[in-house]
């Protein structure tokens, strides 16, 4: 019995649209709570409290960079899971997602990280600007 407990508690976590939706976007590897926020338009502390649900469940691993929080999938078996259940609501049509998840996919909400894993460039472009100010700062004095 105490192995269908540890099932039910992990489908239990998966039971939120939120939490499905932040899985697949690991299932491209590594991710900062930033990204995650840009790509879902969602605030950060709701973003890290279902990420924080699946780090209890053993589910994802954090790292810290700087002031920036990196996650990725620690089981990535979990994705048989996840894709049984879409084969299984593909054909039937019988669960609705919700608003949630059409408000999670939707694409008008993304907007760019500004980690600096995803916005390189931009952060060379900042310190490149920063520079320069200093610079001319320097040359009037």
């Amino acid at each position: 019995m105490e192995t269908y407990q540890t099932q039910a508690q992990l489908f239990k976590v998966l039971m939120h649209p939120t939490r499905l939706a932040i899985l697949e976007e690991l299932r491209g590897g590594e991710q900062c709570v930033c990204h995650m926020e840009a790509k879902f338009g969602l605030r950060q502390a709701y973003i890290s409290q279902h990420l924080m649900v699946l780090r209890d469940a053993g589910l994802v691993t954090d790292r810290r960079d700087g002031w920036n929080i990196y996650y990725q999938v620690d089981k990535p078996e979990i994705f048989q899971v996840i894709d049984a259940m879409k084969n299984m609501t593909d054909t039937s049509k019988s669960i609705q997602t919700g608003s949630t998840q059409s408000n999670i996919s939707s694409s008008e909400k993304q907007r760019p990280c500004p980690c600096p894993k995803c916005n390189a460039s931009s952060e060379v472009n900042q310190n490149e600007s920063q520079d320069l100010a200093l610079n001319e700062v320097v040359a009037t004095v």
